[in-house]
């Protein structure tokens, strides 16, 4: 193991931040333009009811990804983020779509929030601005 890299782990974090950010900002910005087609999406998934399910994904997807990128909030998220990802991950299964240009995205958005969730933000984030005023 090279300890030397071990110093680049708060621009990894940031990266890492910046990259799943990106990726719910985009997913999540149509959601929230359009609500009520949002809705009637989910309860054609069979997530009912629609309106609840859609509107908390939709605002999950596109505010946890600018708070993720910001770095605010990042261990929360992360944690919510990698579970609505699970769940996606398990309907796609479910209804037989293939792991490639299926769900394969939807376990690497996991991962990368379950490492967020149980390794923080790194130093490059608002999380550590907060904790300041703690003490």
């Amino acid at each position: 193991m090279s300890y030397v890299l071990f110093a680049f782990s708060d621009i990894a974090l940031l990266v890492l931040r910046v990259a799943m950010g990106v990726v719910f900002i985009v997913h999540g910005w149509p959601k929230i333009k359009d609500l009520r087609a949002n809705a009637k999406g989910f309860d054609k998934m069979g997530f009912r009811p629609g309106k609840l399910w859609g509107t908390i994904v939709a605002f999950l997807e596109f505010v946890g990804g600018i708070a993720l990128i910001a770095g605010f909030f990042t261990q929360a998220i992360g944690l919510l983020l990698a579970a609505q990802m699970l769940v996606a991950t398990v309907w796609k299964i479910k209804n037989k779509q293939h792991f490639a240009g299926g769900y394969e995205l939807d376990i690497a958005l996991v991962a990368m929030g379950l490492i967020l969730a149980t390794s923080g933000a790194g130093a490059f984030a608002m999380d550590n601005l907060y904790s300041l005023f703690i003490y």
